[in-house]
C-alpha cells in the first residue's frame, strides 16, 4: 500500500487539481508547459509528485488562485 509521501499523480490527478481536462493536461505537456515527471511508472507513462505540481499550478500564467 502506498503512503502520501510516494504518492505520484498522472494527467487524471492533475487535471482535477487544476480543474482542466485530462487532454488540457497533455497538450500542456506536448508544449513543454508541464514540469518535467518526477518519475515513470513500469509502462513509461508520465507521474509526478503532488508537490511538483501544486507548485507548478501555483506559479503559471493564468493562475486563478
Amino acid at each position: 500500500m502506498s503512503s502520501r509521501n510516494d504518492e505520484l499523480w498522472s494527467y487524471v490527478e492533475i487535471a482535477a487539481h487544476i480543474g482542466v481536462k485530462t487532454e488540457t493536461v497533455r497538450s500542456y505537456r506536448r508544449h513543454g508547459l508541464l514540469p518535467q515527471p518526477d518519475r515513470t511508472d513500469r509502462l513509461g507513462h508520465p507521474r509526478w509528485y503532488p508537490q511538483t505540481i501544486r507548485d507548478w499550478a501555483g506559479s503559471r500564467p493564468g493562475n486563478r488562485g
